[in-house]
């Protein structure tokens, strides 16, 4: 992804809306962002950085709708609900 990619894709949303990190997703969890930094990859390549906050503050998990639009998960559905037996004794014991 370049500069002009996520530009392109934060342009459809409103510039007041907080941005947030999504990292790992084998443990998904949300980020605060900290800051930009432009340096160079080892090829001497211009590249940007994308950081943490210094307070490396996190919200928690990522939201499953989250995950499952990044492909990190597959769509889930909860478990099947059937009705159980009543418990306590039978037959008068």
């Amino acid at each position: 992804m370049t500069v002009g990619d996520l530009l392109d894709l934060l342009s459809a949303y409103n510039r007041e809306v907080p941005v947030r990190l999504a990292v790992n997703p084998f443990f998904p969890m949300a980020h605060r962002l900290g800051g930009v930094q432009k340096a160079v990859d080892e090829h001497g390549r211009p590249v940007v950085y994308i950081a943490e906050s210094k307070e490396a503050e996190q919200f928690g998990p990522l939201p499953p709708t989250v995950a499952v639009a990044l492909t990190w998960q597959p769509p889930a559905e909860g478990p099947s609900r059937r009705r159980r037996g009543a418990t306590g004794p039978h037959n008068g014991q």
